[in-house]
């Protein structure tokens, strides 16, 4: 009897088996699961990414295709939190794919004393690997933790494309300002994004030439690159695409604010016809306006101006290059000065812009706003977003004119004897159809604004704010306080 209910169970569980085998997932080829695994942890962002270490949860045979596929084990992260059997074993089942390696420890006080003795352990381990490495980023607190890391990086990089080297505490002197040997002994063919934060690798042409992006930020005192150098920089990478400039102290600015200076000719300008971005952040109205005065970028899309005192000189060389070609869709400029006339002579250059950002601007802005309100002709025909965050001079009257403006179904080219409709004439959508034939409105015409920021704007009540949301679709303000503040 014993043996026959032991063959029962034996039967029972072989049935069962059979049934689970023939699910449609655990028929699908090991290489196409081995694929949706790919596209899971990679390609999906980083919402809700699947972990590599769920999926060999489900069940044996996923965790074998899992432990088979080589690029779920190419992100390679260091940190406290990281063990180094950890990366050990990363490193061993990526097998020969490229790699991206991570090491970042942020500059906490309980990881001061540690963080040496982890990023070399980790450096020991990763440096037979850098032959293979796609992108190296490393993120210490000083200089120490980073010489220490780069030291074994005399290895060539033949596959590197993204490199940053971020140092936390930036204004910090020591011992380790001097340069190190060449980074992969000059060799990276492929390298095509720099970011270098506060790190001094002697402007080393092969280390920051041919590239796509470049981005530094965290130079100060004598560390500070000079005009000229940053030039030659540029003339290194003739297929830019991004230029970041952030946190550097203009050593020359000086002599750049003179009255005198003049632009070099048109044939002496570095050619960047693939910049499509610049972003300007506290790195010295002087310093901006050397580098803006000999490049010239007919492809520039995005620029940014922070914290650089008066740009109304960068804005004379923007409507230089703009008298040729500027296809300008967002402009940002926070915290600067700048002469309001000019500024608007410089948006009737631009009429491609669609969003325009005003941070912290203590110029009156009514006579600009004013300006964008005009037919004569229209400024700005394709703005689509605007704020006016933090800016306190401007008037209610000029941002409601602005809205009005650019609600009119009427063509712009009024005849004398015809004015546009008020907005309580103008009927909805849905009603004007059948009321009056649809009126063709020119390329010219500009659109109905979309976004307007104006938080921190003491000047507009929420009565106003209200009034905003009749007629634009996203309106931002401060919210409004409860009773806990």
């Amino acid at each position: 009897m014993a043996t026959l209910m032991s063959r029962r169970h034996e039967l029972e569980t072989h049935l069962e088996r059979a049934v689970r085998l023939q699910s449609p997932v655990l028929r699908l080829p090991s290489e196409l699961l081995s694929s949706i695994f790919v596209m899971g942890v990679f390609e999906l962002g980083d919402e809700d990414p699947v972990m590599v270490s769920t999926l060999m949860l489900v069940c044996r045979y996923w965790s074998e295709v899992a432990l088979n596929t080589p690029i779920l084990w190419t992100k390679i992260s260091v940190s406290p939190h990281d063990t180094r059997e950890k990366t050990r074993r990363k490193l061993e089942r990526s097998k020969s794919c490229p790699l991206d390696i991570s090491i970042n420890f942020e500059p906490r006080m309980e990881y001061t004393t540690s963080v040496t003795e982890h990023v070399i352990s980790a450096m020991e381990l990763i440096r037979p690997a850098l032959w293979r490495t796609k992108s190296f980023r490393l993120s210490v607190p000083n200089r120490l933790q980073a010489h220490a890391a780069l030291l074994h990086c005399q290895e060539d990089a033949p596959l590197l494309e993204i490199l940053s080297i971020h140092i936390h505490h930036s204004m910090q002197d020591d011992t380790y300002s001097s340069p190190l040997l060449p980074l992969f002994k000059g060799h990276t063919p492929r390298l095509k994004s720099c970011s270098l934060t506060s790190f001094n690798f002697g402007w080393d042409h092969r280390l920051i030439s041919n590239l796509r992006v470049l981005k530094l930020a965290g130079y100060f005192n004598a560390f500070t690159p000079t005009a000229s150098t940053l030039l030659r920089v540029l003339h290194e990478c003739p297929n830019l695409e991004e230029l970041v400039l952030r946190n550097i102290s203009s050593v020359d600015s000086d002599t750049c604010r003179s009255d005198d200076f003049a632009p070099p000719p048109l044939s002496k300008l570095i050619q960047l016809r693939r910049l499509t971005r610049i972003s300007f952040y506290y790195s010295g109205v002087g310093l901006t306006r050397q580098i803006m005065a000999h490049i010239a970028f007919p492809n520039l899309e995005s620029l940014e101006m922070c914290y650089l005192e008066n740009v109304t000189p960068v804005l004379q060389l923007l409507c230089s290059q703009a008298s040729t070609r500027l296809p300008l869709l967002y402009l940002r400029i926070e915290s600067c000065l700048f002469n309001e006339m000019k500024f608007v002579n410089f948006l009737r250059r631009v009429p491609s812009l669609v969003s325009l950002e005003l941070i912290d601007i203590d110029d009156t802005l009514s006579s600009f706003l004013k300006g964008l309100s005009s037919s004569q002709p229209w400024i700005c025909p394709r703005l689509e977003a605007l704020s006016v965050n933090g800016c306190t001079a401007f008037d209610w009257d000029s941002l409601r004119s602005l809205v009005e403006s650019r609600l009119s179904v009427i063509p712009p080219a009024y005849p004398p004897h015809l004015s546009p409709l008020p907005i309580s004439c103008v009927a909805p959508v849905r009603f004007r159809s059948q009321a009056q034939p649809r009126i063709h409105q020119p390329s010219f015409a500009p659109i109905r604004l979309r976004a307007i920021d104006v938080t921190r704007c003491s000047q507009i009540s929420k009565e106003m704010v209200q009034w905003l949301r009749m007629y634009v679709a996203d309106v931002k303000c401060e919210p409004a306080k409860g009773v806990w503040g």
